[in-house]
């Protein structure tokens, strides 16, 4: 005969819970560092809620048998019991799920978030046409967020051919591959500027849209720097191609930076549909010019081609950054020219900070030459990081918050820089691959929380639009009363 089973009831669990998340919420000093938000009341709540739906819990439903000693327990006498096949296997699996990003108070800030933008670049208005006719082109079902999904995917598709071909940056892909990284960037371009028309056209504008947007943008410049860098062969000029990738995302993190303390999306006459159009050219020129164009010379200057974007990249930033912290400086929105959320307009200083001192400084100080070695392994570990970081820029922003200052994101590099404080002992380029590997999924695991708990917070779906509840017809329905 087996052993008597073990059940709980719905109530003791929740009071199991709840002394299980105290104890957690007791070791907030550690899970603050870590850069993680517990909430126990909210687990507490979504436990209660998920106990009610039995398809959640199919292997802990209750099962009314009766007791070893004859006593029967009914769902009416003990409200119910949780059986336990494994000691704390529930709890355990409860604990492991993504922990809630976002509090109360951010989510209902987030109810009453406006965007705002101001300004217009220099090729917009004639792009428009275009935009308009091609999201005319699409069927109404289809979300705005697919829409950007399947951009930024398909960037990233054809980014990570070129990588393939050319790791560090130094070699020629077949022609093929870019003219698939130029069509591919034209996609994008074409779907992030229709995703916001197709949310007006289908009456389906959300905060999680433009927080979808902007964060998939974040990523997107990763890619798009490195692709650019790599299509002019850019790794044998190690320092330029570290100052070009590094200044991309620097720039993308200053213009939301810019927001966070006036509240308003800026664009300059030179902007991201100018840029994106100048790298499908570079694309173009390596397919059929050959990356033999980019080694050549120009006369009486005597630089090769290739330093000319860097170039540009050079005056750009240092005309944009003017730009961003003149009005960072004086720009604040809030209380005594403080951020949105009444912060210190520095106090995102620090994120990016972090991020470009590690870059930097494991960048010259490796002994192993690693950036010059794998350029696109180390430009994609540190572009992870600052992506996140820039996600989580958007959320305070829209949410009128603090950014918090630890994060998990930074682990990676930290453990670069460790390696290399103690000699090393393990390979740079394992070390690396770890960085990597951490980074992208700490990036992924934060998205993927944040837009599930703001989807849920708004009761829409992310990658569907909820169709128009339909009145039934009287006629079809005849009263038989």
């Amino acid at each position: 005969m087996s052993p008597p089973l073990q059940l709980i009831s719905q109530r003791g669990v929740l009071v199991r819970l709840q002394t299980e998340a105290e104890s957690l919420a007791s070791e907030s000093p550690f899970l603050a560092w870590a850069g993680l938000r517990f909430d126990h009341t909210e687990l507490v709540r979504r436990c209660r809620s998920a106990m009610s739906t039995s398809a959640s819990l199919r292997a802990h439903r209750v099962k009314a048998e009766p007791a070893s000693d004859g006593n029967n327990w009914s769902d009416s006498d003990h409200g119910g019991g949780v059986r336990v096949e494994e000691g704390g296997s529930f709890l355990r699996r409860l604990m492991e799920l993504p922990t809630p990003q976002l509090s109360r108070h951010q989510l209902k800030r987030l109810d009453e978030h406006r965007y705002s933008s101001a300004g217009r670049s220099l090729l917009e208005p004639y792009m428009q046409g275009y935009w308009e006719w091609l999201v005319g082109r699409l069927p109404t079902w289809m979300a705005p967020n697919l829409i950007t999904i399947i951009g930024l995917a398909t960037n990233i598709l054809t980014t990570l051919i070129l990588v393939y071909y050319c790791p560090t940056a130094t070699e020629q892909a077949p022609q093929w591959a870019y003219v698939a990284c130029a069509v591919g960037l034209f996609i994008y371009q074409s779907l992030d500027a229709i995703d916001g028309k197709q949310a007006r056209r289908t009456h389906s504008s959300t905060p999680l849209g433009e927080l979808f947007d902007h964060g998939c943008d974040s990523l997107s410049t990763v890619f798009v720097v490195l692709g650019s860098c790599i299509a002019v062969q850019l790794g044998t000029n190690p320092d330029w191609m570290f100052f070009c990738c590094f200044s991309g995302i620097f720039m993308f993190y200053c213009a939301h930076w810019q927001t966070y303390v006036t509240g308003t999306l800026r664009f300059g006459i030179i902007d991201v549909t100018e840029v994106q159009i100048f790298i499908i050219t570079m694309y173009l020129s390596s397919a059929f010019g050959g990356t033999a164009f980019w080694q050549s010379s120009i006369p009486v200057l005597n630089i090769q081609f290739k330093i000319v974007p860097a170039i540009c990249t050079l005056i750009g930033a240092i005309f944009s950054c003017t730009n961003y912290f003149r009005v960072i400086f004086t720009g604040g929105m809030g209380k005594n020219g403080s951020t949105i959320a009444g912060t210190s307009v520095l106090s995102p200083s620090f994120h990016i900070g972090v991020v470009m001192t590690l870059a930097l400084v494991i960048y010259k100080k490796s002994s192993v030459q690693l950036f010059e070695r794998h350029p696109c392994l180390y430009i994609l570990s540190f572009g992870f990081v600052s992506a996140k970081i820039t996600n989580k820029l958007v959320v305070a922003h829209m949410t009128k918050s603090e950014m918090q200052r630890y994060d998990l994101a930074f682990v990676g590099p930290v453990l670069l820089l460790l390696n290399q404080y103690f000699n090393s002992f393990i390979d740079e380029y394992w070390v690396l691959w770890i960085a990597l590997v951490l980074s992208g999924l700490d990036l992924v695991r934060y998205c993927t929380s944040v837009c599930n708990q703001i989807a849920s917070h708004l009761h829409i779906s992310i990658f569907r639009i909820k169709p128009p509840e339909t009145i039934p017809n009287p006629q079809n329905h005849p009263n038989h009363h």
